[in-house]
Protein backbone atom coordinates (compact mmCIF):
# COMPACT_ATOMS: atom_id res chain seq x y z
CA UNK A 1 0.00 0.00 0.00
CA UNK A 2 1.31 3.32 -0.95
CA UNK A 3 2.33 6.11 1.86
CA UNK A 4 -0.81 8.42 0.32
CA UNK A 5 -3.33 5.00 0.75
CA UNK A 6 -1.93 4.88 4.27
CA UNK A 7 -2.47 8.31 5.20
CA UNK A 8 -5.60 8.54 3.55
CA UNK A 9 -6.56 5.19 5.45
CA UNK A 10 -5.85 6.36 8.42
CA UNK A 11 -7.66 9.98 8.31
CA UNK A 12 -10.96 7.25 7.78
CA UNK A 13 -10.19 5.26 10.49
CA UNK A 14 -10.11 8.49 12.23
CA UNK A 15 -13.14 10.31 11.17
CA UNK A 16 -15.09 6.99 11.78
CA UNK A 17 -13.90 7.11 15.57
CA UNK A 18 -14.78 10.53 15.68
CA UNK A 19 -18.39 10.09 14.50
CA UNK A 20 -19.03 7.11 16.88
CA UNK A 21 -17.76 8.64 19.63
CA UNK A 22 -20.43 11.44 18.86
CA UNK A 23 -23.17 8.25 18.09
CA UNK A 24 -22.27 7.10 21.91
CA UNK A 25 -22.28 10.88 23.54
CA UNK A 26 -25.65 11.14 22.11
CA UNK A 27 -27.03 8.34 23.34
CA UNK A 28 -25.37 8.48 26.64
CA UNK A 29 -27.63 11.75 27.07
CA UNK A 30 -30.77 10.37 25.25
CA UNK A 31 -30.50 7.63 27.70
CA UNK A 32 -30.48 10.28 30.68
CA UNK A 33 -32.98 12.79 29.60
CA UNK A 34 -34.28 14.93 32.34
CA UNK A 35 -30.23 14.83 33.88
CA UNK A 36 -29.29 16.25 30.50
CA UNK A 37 -31.90 19.04 30.08
CA UNK A 38 -31.10 20.05 33.45
CA UNK A 39 -27.58 20.00 33.09
CA UNK A 40 -28.02 21.75 29.79
CA UNK A 41 -30.41 24.49 31.43
CA UNK A 42 -27.62 26.69 33.01
CA UNK A 43 -26.22 26.74 29.35
CA UNK A 44 -29.56 27.88 27.82
CA UNK A 45 -30.29 30.72 30.13
CA UNK A 46 -26.98 31.75 30.26
CA UNK A 47 -26.73 31.95 26.39
CA UNK A 48 -30.08 33.27 25.94
CA UNK A 49 -29.96 36.05 28.47
CA UNK A 50 -26.34 37.01 27.22
CA UNK A 51 -28.97 37.54 23.76
CA UNK A 52 -31.39 38.61 25.51
CA UNK A 53 -29.54 41.68 27.32
CA UNK A 54 -27.20 42.90 24.93
CA UNK A 55 -29.98 43.09 22.60
CA UNK A 56 -31.50 45.55 25.46
CA UNK A 57 -28.58 47.39 25.68
CA UNK A 58 -27.50 48.28 22.35
CA UNK A 59 -31.74 49.06 21.77
CA UNK A 60 -30.90 51.56 24.35
CA UNK A 61 -27.85 52.74 22.37
CA UNK A 62 -29.65 53.41 18.91
CA UNK A 63 -32.41 55.23 21.28
CA UNK A 64 -30.35 57.66 22.55
CA UNK A 65 -28.54 58.19 19.42
CA UNK A 66 -31.41 58.85 17.53
CA UNK A 67 -32.95 60.95 20.27
CA UNK A 68 -29.71 63.56 20.46
CA UNK A 69 -29.77 63.36 16.19
CA UNK A 70 -33.35 64.09 16.26
CA UNK A 71 -32.44 67.80 18.36
CA UNK A 72 -30.59 68.87 15.01
CA UNK A 73 -27.49 68.32 12.76
CA UNK A 74 -23.98 70.14 14.16
CA UNK A 75 -25.60 70.97 17.11
CA UNK A 76 -24.23 73.53 19.73
CA UNK A 77 -25.93 74.25 23.45
CA UNK A 78 -25.00 77.54 25.27
CA UNK A 79 -26.30 77.33 28.74
CA UNK A 80 -25.83 79.90 31.61
CA UNK A 81 -23.50 79.26 35.00
CA UNK A 82 -19.97 77.61 35.09
CA UNK A 83 -20.33 73.36 34.71
CA UNK A 84 -20.49 72.08 38.17
CA UNK A 85 -17.17 70.82 39.12
CA UNK A 86 -16.44 67.93 41.18
CA UNK A 87 -20.30 67.81 42.72
CA UNK A 88 -19.82 71.57 44.00
CA UNK A 89 -22.59 73.70 43.07
CA UNK A 90 -22.24 77.67 41.40
CA UNK A 91 -22.82 80.04 43.39
CA UNK A 92 -26.74 81.59 42.91
CA UNK A 93 -27.19 83.60 39.98
CA UNK A 94 -24.96 81.93 37.82
CA UNK A 95 -28.01 80.54 35.88
CA UNK A 96 -28.61 84.83 34.42
CA UNK A 97 -25.71 85.25 32.75
CA UNK A 98 -26.96 85.07 28.69
CA UNK A 99 -29.32 87.22 26.97
CA UNK A 100 -30.86 87.73 24.17
CA UNK A 101 -27.91 90.36 23.33
CA UNK A 102 -25.67 87.58 23.54
CA UNK A 103 -27.36 85.45 21.23
CA UNK A 104 -27.59 88.02 18.59
CA UNK A 105 -23.88 88.91 19.04
CA UNK A 106 -22.97 85.20 18.16
CA UNK A 107 -25.29 85.25 14.57
CA UNK A 108 -23.36 88.65 13.74
CA UNK A 109 -19.97 88.00 14.60
CA UNK A 110 -18.91 84.21 14.73
CA UNK A 111 -18.18 82.40 11.23
CA UNK A 112 -19.68 78.91 10.58
CA UNK A 113 -23.12 79.24 12.10
CA UNK A 114 -26.10 77.98 10.15
CA UNK A 115 -28.83 79.83 13.08
CA UNK A 116 -29.01 80.60 16.65
CA UNK A 117 -32.13 80.35 18.68
CA UNK A 118 -32.23 81.52 22.18
CA UNK A 119 -34.78 79.99 24.39
CA UNK A 120 -36.48 80.38 27.62
CA UNK A 121 -38.99 77.31 29.00
CA UNK A 122 -41.19 77.01 32.19
CA UNK A 123 -44.18 74.93 33.07
CA UNK A 124 -47.49 76.53 32.71
CA UNK A 125 -51.30 75.23 32.60
CA UNK A 126 -52.89 75.81 28.52
CA UNK A 127 -57.01 75.59 28.94
CA UNK A 128 -59.16 75.68 25.61
CA UNK A 129 -63.11 75.81 25.90
CA UNK A 130 -63.58 72.98 29.24
CA UNK A 131 -60.52 71.20 28.42
CA UNK A 132 -57.13 71.81 30.00
CA UNK A 133 -53.21 70.45 30.09
CA UNK A 134 -50.00 71.55 31.91
CA UNK A 135 -47.00 71.36 29.20
CA UNK A 136 -43.71 73.20 28.79
CA UNK A 137 -43.77 76.44 26.82
CA UNK A 138 -40.45 77.47 25.11
CA UNK A 139 -40.56 80.92 24.42
CA UNK A 140 -38.19 80.90 21.40
CA UNK A 141 -37.15 82.59 18.05
CA UNK A 142 -37.85 81.45 13.87
CA UNK A 143 -34.32 80.17 13.79
CA UNK A 144 -35.71 77.51 16.41
CA UNK A 145 -37.25 75.60 13.91
CA UNK A 146 -34.47 74.86 11.85
CA UNK A 147 -31.83 74.30 14.77
CA UNK A 148 -33.95 71.77 16.55
CA UNK A 149 -34.50 69.97 12.76
CA UNK A 150 -38.34 70.83 13.48
CA UNK A 151 -41.31 71.17 10.67
CA UNK A 152 -44.72 72.58 11.02
CA UNK A 153 -47.62 70.08 9.78
CA UNK A 154 -50.37 72.74 9.57
CA UNK A 155 -50.50 76.51 10.17
CA UNK A 156 -47.37 78.82 9.91
CA UNK A 157 -44.52 79.45 12.70
CA UNK A 158 -43.78 82.35 14.64
CA UNK A 159 -41.79 85.38 12.42
CA UNK A 160 -39.71 88.01 13.77
CA UNK A 161 -42.62 90.23 13.71
CA UNK A 162 -44.19 87.88 16.14
CA UNK A 163 -40.64 88.89 18.01
CA UNK A 164 -40.79 92.39 17.46
CA UNK A 165 -44.29 93.05 18.21
CA UNK A 166 -44.41 90.74 21.39
CA UNK A 167 -47.52 89.04 19.68
CA UNK A 168 -49.56 86.46 21.85
CA UNK A 169 -49.06 83.32 19.28
CA UNK A 170 -48.57 80.15 19.57
CA UNK A 171 -47.30 77.30 17.55
CA UNK A 172 -48.46 73.66 19.49
CA UNK A 173 -46.85 70.10 19.61
CA UNK A 174 -49.53 67.79 18.17
CA UNK A 175 -49.92 66.51 21.82
CA UNK A 176 -50.86 69.37 23.38
CA UNK A 177 -53.24 69.41 19.92
CA UNK A 178 -55.36 66.44 20.58
CA UNK A 179 -55.33 67.00 24.41
CA UNK A 180 -57.18 70.39 24.27
CA UNK A 181 -59.42 70.12 21.21
CA UNK A 182 -61.49 67.13 20.47
CA UNK A 183 -64.28 65.98 17.96
CA UNK A 184 -62.11 66.88 15.02
CA UNK A 185 -61.72 70.55 15.49
CA UNK A 186 -58.68 72.25 13.74
CA UNK A 187 -56.66 74.25 16.28
CA UNK A 188 -55.59 76.69 13.95
CA UNK A 189 -56.94 80.08 14.30
CA UNK A 190 -58.10 78.58 18.14
CA UNK A 191 -57.95 80.47 21.62
CA UNK A 192 -55.85 78.93 24.23
CA UNK A 193 -54.85 80.47 27.59
CA UNK A 194 -51.56 80.50 28.75
CA UNK A 195 -51.70 80.76 32.46
CA UNK A 196 -54.07 83.71 32.25
CA UNK A 197 -53.19 85.37 28.75
CA UNK A 198 -54.85 84.70 25.68
CA UNK A 199 -53.23 83.37 22.85
CA UNK A 200 -54.13 82.80 19.04
CA UNK A 201 -52.82 79.37 17.95
CA UNK A 202 -50.91 79.47 14.48
CA UNK A 203 -49.69 76.66 13.84
CA UNK A 204 -49.19 72.97 14.38
CA UNK A 205 -45.50 70.82 14.97
CA UNK A 206 -45.39 67.94 13.15
CA UNK A 207 -45.17 64.61 15.44
CA UNK A 208 -41.45 63.53 16.57
CA UNK A 209 -42.15 61.13 19.08
CA UNK A 210 -40.19 60.50 22.24
CA UNK A 211 -36.24 60.91 23.31
CA UNK A 212 -34.80 58.21 24.56
CA UNK A 213 -35.58 59.19 28.15
CA UNK A 214 -39.03 58.60 27.34
CA UNK A 215 -40.12 61.92 26.91
CA UNK A 216 -42.68 63.28 24.74
CA UNK A 217 -40.79 65.47 22.15
CA UNK A 218 -44.62 66.39 21.31
CA UNK A 219 -46.17 67.78 24.28
CA UNK A 220 -44.59 71.53 24.31
CA UNK A 221 -45.97 75.01 22.89
CA UNK A 222 -43.70 77.82 21.64
CA UNK A 223 -43.95 81.01 21.72
CA UNK A 224 -42.49 84.48 21.03
CA UNK A 225 -39.35 84.77 23.12
CA UNK A 226 -40.12 88.36 23.67
CA UNK A 227 -43.12 87.42 24.36
CA UNK A 228 -42.41 85.24 27.38
CA UNK A 229 -39.52 87.12 28.48
CA UNK A 230 -42.00 90.30 29.04
CA UNK A 231 -45.52 89.44 29.41
CA UNK A 232 -45.01 85.84 30.75
CA UNK A 233 -42.17 85.05 32.88
CA UNK A 234 -40.87 88.81 33.55
CA UNK A 235 -37.10 87.85 32.97
CA UNK A 236 -34.51 89.78 30.57
CA UNK A 237 -32.01 86.94 30.25
CA UNK A 238 -32.21 83.54 28.35
CA UNK A 239 -31.88 79.85 29.40
CA UNK A 240 -30.40 78.27 26.72
CA UNK A 241 -29.01 79.91 23.71
CA UNK A 242 -29.52 76.52 20.45
CA UNK A 243 -26.15 77.25 17.45
CA UNK A 244 -26.54 75.49 14.60
CA UNK A 245 -23.20 74.96 13.06
CA UNK A 246 -22.88 75.42 8.94
CA UNK A 247 -21.38 72.10 8.53
CA UNK A 248 -19.91 69.17 10.76
CA UNK A 249 -16.09 70.12 9.83
CA UNK A 250 -16.62 74.00 11.33
CA UNK A 251 -18.07 72.31 14.67
CA UNK A 252 -15.43 73.27 16.63
CA UNK A 253 -14.82 76.37 15.39
CA UNK A 254 -17.67 77.43 16.19
CA UNK A 255 -17.68 76.26 19.78
CA UNK A 256 -14.47 78.05 20.36
CA UNK A 257 -15.61 81.34 18.82
CA UNK A 258 -18.68 81.41 21.02
CA UNK A 259 -16.28 80.93 23.91
CA UNK A 260 -14.05 83.48 22.61
CA UNK A 261 -16.97 86.23 22.50
CA UNK A 262 -18.53 84.95 25.29
CA UNK A 263 -15.98 85.74 27.44
CA UNK A 264 -15.07 88.83 26.16
CA UNK A 265 -18.46 90.02 26.49
CA UNK A 266 -19.04 88.85 30.10
CA UNK A 267 -15.44 90.25 31.02
CA UNK A 268 -14.15 86.93 31.83
CA UNK A 269 -10.18 87.42 31.68
CA UNK A 270 -7.38 85.29 32.74
CA UNK A 271 -7.91 81.98 34.35
CA UNK A 272 -10.98 83.25 35.85
CA UNK A 273 -13.96 80.26 35.24
CA UNK A 274 -16.49 80.93 32.36
CA UNK A 275 -20.01 81.56 33.74
CA UNK A 276 -21.49 79.91 30.77
CA UNK A 277 -21.12 76.36 29.42
CA UNK A 278 -20.71 75.36 25.77
CA UNK A 279 -21.37 71.83 24.65
CA UNK A 280 -21.93 70.11 21.08
CA UNK A 281 -23.62 67.03 20.11
CA UNK A 282 -20.61 65.55 18.72
CA UNK A 283 -19.45 65.44 22.66
CA UNK A 284 -22.42 64.16 23.99
CA UNK A 285 -23.10 61.73 21.78
CA UNK A 286 -19.89 60.03 22.17
CA UNK A 287 -20.29 60.24 26.03
CA UNK A 288 -23.93 58.83 25.44
CA UNK A 289 -22.58 56.45 23.18
CA UNK A 290 -19.81 55.42 26.13
CA UNK A 291 -22.40 55.11 28.55
CA UNK A 292 -24.44 52.43 26.72
CA UNK A 293 -21.50 50.36 25.81
CA UNK A 294 -20.74 50.24 29.36
CA UNK A 295 -24.21 49.70 30.11
CA UNK A 296 -24.43 46.72 27.64
CA UNK A 297 -21.25 45.45 28.17
CA UNK A 298 -22.36 44.97 32.34
CA UNK A 299 -25.61 43.37 31.44
CA UNK A 300 -24.13 41.35 29.00
CA UNK A 301 -21.24 40.17 32.16
CA UNK A 302 -24.45 39.81 34.10
CA UNK A 303 -25.76 37.39 32.06
CA UNK A 304 -22.65 35.22 31.38
CA UNK A 305 -22.56 34.39 35.16
CA UNK A 306 -25.06 31.88 34.37
CA UNK A 307 -22.67 30.36 31.69
CA UNK A 308 -20.15 30.14 33.75
CA UNK A 309 -23.08 28.41 36.58
CA UNK A 310 -23.80 26.08 33.49
CA UNK A 311 -20.14 24.92 33.01
CA UNK A 312 -19.54 23.84 36.80
CA UNK A 313 -22.96 21.69 35.59
CA UNK A 314 -21.72 20.28 33.38
CA UNK A 315 -18.50 19.32 35.08
CA UNK A 316 -21.06 18.07 37.74
CA UNK A 317 -22.69 15.62 35.83
CA UNK A 318 -19.85 14.29 33.53
CA UNK A 319 -17.84 13.27 37.31
CA UNK A 320 -20.92 11.48 37.87
CA UNK A 321 -20.73 9.95 34.31
CA UNK A 322 -17.40 8.67 34.79
CA UNK A 323 -18.52 7.49 37.86
CA UNK A 324 -21.40 5.66 36.96
CA UNK A 325 -19.45 4.14 33.52
CA UNK A 326 -16.08 3.07 35.40
CA UNK A 327 -16.86 -0.56 34.28
CA UNK A 328 -17.70 0.51 31.11
CA UNK A 329 -14.49 2.44 30.67
CA UNK A 330 -12.12 -0.37 32.09
CA UNK A 331 -13.89 -3.20 29.47
CA UNK A 332 -13.13 -0.33 26.31
CA UNK A 333 -9.20 -0.29 28.04
CA UNK A 334 -9.20 -3.67 28.00
CA UNK A 335 -10.38 -4.60 24.50
CA UNK A 336 -7.11 -1.90 23.12
CA UNK A 337 -8.93 1.63 23.97
CA UNK A 338 -6.35 4.13 24.20
CA UNK A 339 -5.71 7.42 26.57
CA UNK A 340 -6.70 9.39 23.88
CA UNK A 341 -10.23 7.33 22.92
CA UNK A 342 -11.65 7.28 26.29
CA UNK A 343 -10.03 11.06 26.05
CA UNK A 344 -12.16 12.22 23.42
CA UNK A 345 -15.46 9.95 24.09
CA UNK A 346 -15.85 11.83 27.67
CA UNK A 347 -14.72 15.77 25.88
CA UNK A 348 -17.79 15.42 23.17
CA UNK A 349 -19.98 14.52 25.48
CA UNK A 350 -19.36 17.42 27.10
CA UNK A 351 -19.03 19.60 23.90
CA UNK A 352 -22.67 17.93 22.67
CA UNK A 353 -23.81 19.57 25.83
CA UNK A 354 -22.53 22.96 25.31
CA UNK A 355 -23.35 22.48 21.60
CA UNK A 356 -27.31 21.78 21.96
CA UNK A 357 -27.53 23.80 24.97
CA UNK A 358 -26.16 27.11 23.18
CA UNK A 359 -28.72 26.58 20.11
CA UNK A 360 -31.30 26.16 22.60
CA UNK A 361 -30.27 29.59 23.95
CA UNK A 362 -29.88 31.16 20.97
CA UNK A 363 -34.04 30.25 20.26
CA UNK A 364 -34.80 31.42 23.36
CA UNK A 365 -32.40 34.98 23.69
CA UNK A 366 -34.17 35.84 20.34
CA UNK A 367 -37.36 34.85 20.91
CA UNK A 368 -37.16 36.88 24.46
CA UNK A 369 -35.73 40.11 22.45
CA UNK A 370 -38.51 39.92 20.28
CA UNK A 371 -40.94 39.08 23.09
CA UNK A 372 -39.77 41.75 25.72
CA UNK A 373 -39.59 44.35 22.62
CA UNK A 374 -43.63 43.50 21.84
CA UNK A 375 -45.04 43.38 25.53
CA UNK A 376 -42.81 45.99 27.65
CA UNK A 377 -42.17 48.63 24.48
CA UNK A 378 -38.44 48.47 24.66
CA UNK A 379 -36.24 48.95 21.95
CA UNK A 380 -33.84 46.12 21.31
CA UNK A 381 -31.12 45.14 18.24
CA UNK A 382 -30.32 42.06 17.45
CA UNK A 383 -27.14 41.27 15.77
CA UNK A 384 -24.38 38.47 14.94
CA UNK A 385 -21.87 39.40 17.77
CA UNK A 386 -23.60 38.43 20.57
CA UNK A 387 -25.09 35.32 18.94
CA UNK A 388 -21.75 33.88 17.51
CA UNK A 389 -19.76 34.91 21.16
CA UNK A 390 -22.59 33.42 23.38
CA UNK A 391 -22.38 30.20 21.34
CA UNK A 392 -18.40 30.25 21.02
CA UNK A 393 -18.17 30.50 24.51
CA UNK A 394 -21.01 27.92 25.55
CA UNK A 395 -18.81 25.39 23.25
CA UNK A 396 -15.86 26.77 24.81
CA UNK A 397 -17.41 26.42 28.65
CA UNK A 398 -18.46 22.62 27.77
CA UNK A 399 -14.56 21.55 26.61
CA UNK A 400 -13.11 23.49 29.52
CA UNK A 401 -15.29 21.97 32.21
CA UNK A 402 -15.76 18.44 30.67
CA UNK A 403 -11.82 18.12 30.41
CA UNK A 404 -11.45 17.34 34.03
CA UNK A 405 -14.11 14.23 34.17
CA UNK A 406 -12.59 12.93 30.82
CA UNK A 407 -8.95 13.04 32.18
CA UNK A 408 -10.28 11.80 35.18
CA UNK A 409 -12.14 8.51 33.15
CA UNK A 410 -8.77 8.53 30.74
CA UNK A 411 -6.66 7.74 33.67
CA UNK A 412 -8.36 5.18 35.19
CA UNK A 413 -6.56 1.73 35.79
CA UNK A 414 -8.11 -0.87 33.57
CA UNK A 415 -7.74 -3.43 36.22
CA UNK A 416 -8.76 -1.19 39.24
CA UNK A 417 -12.04 -0.44 36.74
CA UNK A 418 -12.65 -3.73 35.99
CA UNK A 419 -13.13 -4.77 39.53
CA UNK A 420 -15.16 -1.41 40.41
CA UNK A 421 -18.54 -2.36 41.84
Amino acid sequence: MSATGLLSGTQKGMSNVFWESVKIALDALVSNKLRSILTMLGIIIGVGAVIAMVSIGMGVRDQVQNSIASLGSNLIIVTPGAASTSGVRQAAGTNTTLTLKDAQAMSREIAGIGAVAPSVGKQYQLVAGNMNWTTSIQGTTPEFLEVRNLSVQSGSFITNDDIETRNRVAVIGSTVAESLFVNSINPVGQQVRIGNAPFTVIGILASKGQSAGGQDQDDMVIIPITTAQERMMGIDYVQTISVQAASSEVVDDVQEGITTLLRSRHGITGDKADDFTVRNLASVMATAQETTATITMLLGSIAAISLLVGGIGIMNIMLVSVTERTREIGIRKALGARYANILMQFLIEAVVIGVIGGVIGIVVGISSSYIISSFAGWNTVITSMPILVSFGFSVGIGLFFGLYPARKAALLNPIDALRYE
